[in-house]
């Protein structure tokens, strides 16, 4: 029975550790994905700006005569 309990023990403790080590994995993915999701919006910003900046300098090419 001693034994039995030992086992109990100590596999309550590996699933311990394990749920601990999951929920800082799982902390520190989201702080990763919080971090990527903001840059993402930085780069769409910057497309966006580049696209802007492109369609007025093409309006202001001169018309090709044919």
């Amino acid at each position: 029975m001693t034994n039995e309990l030992n086992a109990l023990e100590s596999k309550i403790a590996q699933v311990a550790g394990l749920c601990h080590a999951l929920r800082s994995e799982n902390r520190d993915l989201q702080q990763r994905l919080a971090a990527l999701e903001a840059e993402k919006l930085q780069l769409v910003e910057r497309m966006n700006g580049a696209r802007e900046r492109l369609e007025s300098l093409v309006g202001q090419l001169p018309e090709a005569k044919t």
